[in-house]
This record gives structure tokens, C-alpha cells and sequence, in this order.
């Protein structure tokens, strides 16, 4: 999480557009900015499951990154001047790269309900204008917005752990249908790695030499410890 808003930083300050992809070493559980915690997840059951817990600078509710490719965009606001048009940017080059893998996804039909940072999983349903198929959310985004440059991220399910958020909390959570997932269209044949790949590629494709696909090292230290000193912080995460 640090590294996604240190390159939200560097995104303002150099007027550069960079993508990150990444996975995760053991699953963790990220919750939305403004999403509830307390009397609904607890510190000390996330620690006896082994299960890390962060508060994301994007909003949405709760999801658990496992066995996933996570995306990471951060761009000049004058790339995209509204939320809605970073999505949608964003969704063609994810519908390129998943398309490239055989994979028929669309993009789900905006709804007059915009899910509130409550109870339900972030897989609950899919909001409108996110990626799916045959109706269940495969990749679950969430944005975050300054005044020089935005950024966001998302989970790109290659199988579900979502069901692990129900041993995470302390009141039942309301029942969720299984997301959809790439392995259900690939099989074992495709791995994360794979997946990274076919991303990179639809990025480049999409904006030939325009776009950095970086790594960790070209973020700067100092702006990944400044960040990286309030996520870690618990009383970031457990603050509400």
C-alpha cells in the first residue's frame, strides 16, 4: 500500500504515468479508507490466522488478497479529469490483456446504487462500470483521487479466498455468491506470472513507450517509508 501512494506522489511530481504489478506472498486483508472495523473485524483473530491486515488509501470494503494479480495505476488528473473516465481508461487495457487470455469479460452495467463501505465483502455484487463474467465480479478496483494525480488499484482473482473474510470477522457477514475467477476460463496452465504478462503487454500496446511498467525500485525510499510508517501503523488500520 505503500508503494501504490508513493506512486501517486511521483505520478504528481514528475507528470508520469506508472504501473505496478504485484502479488502476494501469504494472504492479507486490506480494508477500504472509510470502511468500519470496529465490532466487525478484530487485530487479534487476524493475527491468530496468520492473516495481515491494512487499511488501503482507496475506499471499497473489505477483500482478502491471495491467490491474485494485483494492478496498481497512478497518473496525472489531466490524464483522466473524472473518476469515471480513470475507470474506464483503466478497463481497456485490463479487457485487452484478459481478452488476449481467451478470458470474456465485460464491463457490468452502471446501477443507481453505489455500495456503501458496510458489512458486505468488496466480491458482494459488482458496482457498475467494473469487470466481469457472466454477471460475477472478476476484478474488484477502487480509486483514489488528489489534486495533481490519481490513483488505483485492483484485484485480478485467479481463484476465490474471499470466503476467508467470514473467519476474520466477529459478526456474520451477509452471504456473498462466489466471485468469478481466471482459473474457471484457464485452468492451472495459467499462472500469475502469465497473467502479469498479458497485462503488460495491453499497457503497451495501449500507449507504446508512454507508460512506465515499473518495479519496486523505481519508486523513491523516501516517499515508500513516509507512507509506509502509517500503514503500518495500527491505528491507521483499526482506526474505525
Amino acid at each position: 500500500m505503500a508503494l501504490d501512494e508513493a506512486m501517486l506522489i511521483m505520478a504528481a511530481e514528475q507528470n508520469v504515468t506508472l504501473v505496478r504489478l504485484y502479488s502476494w506472498n501469504q494472504p492479507s486483508v486490506s480494508f477500504g479508507r472509510n470502511q468500519r472495523c470496529t465490532g466487525v473485524y478484530d487485530a487479534e483473530r487476524c493475527d491468530a490466522l496468520g492473516v495481515p491486515a491494512v487499511r488501503r488509501l482507496t475506499g471499497g470494503r473489505a477483500l482478502v488478497h491471495g491467490r491474485e494479480l494485483t494492478y496498481a495505476v497512478a497518473a496525472p488528473t489531466a490524464a483522466a479529469p473524472s473518476l469515471r473516465g480513470g475507470y474506464e481508461a483503466i478497463n481497456v487495457v485490463l479487457l485487452d490483456a484478459l481478452r488476449s487470455l481467451g478470458v470474456p469479460a465485460t464491463v457490468s452495467v452502471p446501477t443507481l446504487r453505489t455500495p456503501s463501505p458496510g458489512l458486505a465483502p468488496c466480491f458482494e455484487t459488482p458496482s457498475g462500470g467494473e469487470l466481469v463474467v457472466g454477471g460475477r465480479k472478476l476484478v474488484g478496483s477502487a480509486q483514489h483521487r488528489g489534486a495533481e494525480a490519481f490513483v488505483q488499484h485492483g484485484s485480478m482473482l485467479l481463484h476465490d479466498d474471499q470466503g476467508m473474510l467470514s473467519d476474520l470477522a466477529l459478526v456474520p457477514l451477509p452471504p456473498v455468491p462466489p466471485p468469478a475467477t481466471l482459473h474457471e476460463w484457464l485452468g492451472d496452465d495459467h499462472s500469475v506470472a502469465t497473467v502479469a504478462m498479458a497485462v503488460e503487454q495491453a499497457v503497451r500496446r495501449a500507449s507504446p513507450g508512454g507508460i512506465v511498467v515499473g518495479t519496486d525500485d523505481i519508486i523513491t525510499a523516501h516517499h515508500v517509508e513516509t507512507a509506509a510508517s502509517r500503514y503500518r501503523d495500527p491505528r491507521w488500520t483499526w482506526r474505525r
